[in-house]
C-alpha cells in the first residue's frame, strides 16, 4: 500500500477502529495493541479494496479478530473501568457517557453489534459480516441487547 494512502486510511479510520475495539473488550490496552496490529496487516495485505468503507470494515473485524486472539491465548487481565481511563475518546460525552458506562455492562457479543450499529452506523448486514455471524444472528444479537439494555436502563433509573 502506498504510504500517503497508508495516512490518509489511518488518519480517516483510527478512531473508529480504536472505538470498536474498545467497546468490544474493555480493555484500553488490549484496544489499542488490537488496533495497532490490524493497520499493521493494513499495510502488509494484498487485499483488493473496492472503497473507504471495504477498509473500514476490513479494519475492524482485522481488530476484532485481534482481540479474540489475544484472549484465547491470555485470560481476560483487567478490565479498566471509565473512572480510570485517563483520556476518554471524543465520542464519550455527559449523557453518552452514561450510556457507554450501561453498554459497557453488556457482554461482550451485545457490545458489539450495538457498537457497531448504532455508534458507527453499519447496517445488520454489514455487522454480520465484520463479526463474522449470519445477518439473522446479528438481527437477534441486536434484539436481544436492545432488551438487556433496557433492562440496564430501568435498573439504574436512568430515564
Amino acid at each position: 500500500m502506498d504510504p500517503t494512502e497508508y495516512r490518509r486510511i489511518a488518519g480517516k479510520y483510527l478512531n473508529a477502529v480504536y472505538r470498536c475495539v474498545f467497546a468490544y473488550c474493555r480493555s484500553r490496552e488490549n484496544a489499542e495493541d488490537a488496533t495497532q496490529n490490524a493497520f499493521v496487516k493494513l499495510f502488509e495485505t494484498d487485499t483488493e479494496f473496492t472503497d473507504d468503507e471495504h477498509i473500514k470494515r476490513w479494519l475492524i473485524r482485522a481488530a476484532i479478530n485481534e482481540c479474540k486472539n489475544v484472549w484465547s491465548f491470555i485470560q481476560r487481565r483487567s478490565v479498566v473501568s471509565l473512572e480510570d481511563i485517563d483520556e476518554e475518546p471524543s465520542y464519550m460525552q455527559n449523557r453518552e457517557n452514561e450510556l457507554l458506562e450501561l453498554l459497557l455492562k453488556l457482554p461482550k457479543n451485545y457490545r458489539a453489534v450495538l457498537h457497531l450499529y448504532y455508534y458507527e452506523g453499519f447496517s445488520v448486514k454489514e455487522t454480520a459480516e465484520i463479526l463474522g455471524i449470519s445477518e439473522s444472528n446479528a438481527q437477534n444479537r441486536l434484539m436481544r441487547a436492545r432488551r438487556k439494555l433496557e433492562e440496564l436502563i430501568e435498573k439504574e433509573e436512568w430515564l
